[in-house]
């Protein structure tokens, strides 16, 4: 079984950084892609980032130049640097890993930005 922990969620004010962590254990096949995902109350969940085992990296337009992901292969490890936060970035952020048309969701961990 494939499981997701994520931490470094929190509040934080405008202009401020908060980096979050996501750890993938289990049988996890090697190639896999490894992102996040946030959903603010009332708005559908949206890709922030997303990384290959490669090192390919997308992102969204609006964290373009803010944020940056990177990934740890040897530990199963995900990371989201966040800085220049803004209070539109206030959501939930999801982990998701996909490999071998699998797909695995962490619990969200809540980031907030206050004005």
């Amino acid at each position: 079984q494939v499981q997701l922990v994520e931490s470094g969620g929190g509040l934080v004010q405008a202009g401020g950084s908060l980096r979050l962590s996501c750890a993938a254990s289990g049988s996890i096949f090697s190639i896999n892609t490894m992102g996040w995902y946030r959903q603010a109350p009332g708005q559908q969940r949206e890709l922030v980032a997303r990384i290959s085992s490669g090192g390919s990296t997308n992102y969204a337009d609006s964290v373009k130049g803010r944020f940056t992901i990177s990934r740890d292969n040897a530990k199963n490890t995900v990371y989201l640097q966040m800085t220049s936060l803004k209070p539109e970035d206030t959501a939930v952020y999801y982990c998701r890993l996909v490999f071998s048309q699998r797909d695995y969701w962490g619990q969200g961990t809540q980031v907030t930005v206050s004005s």
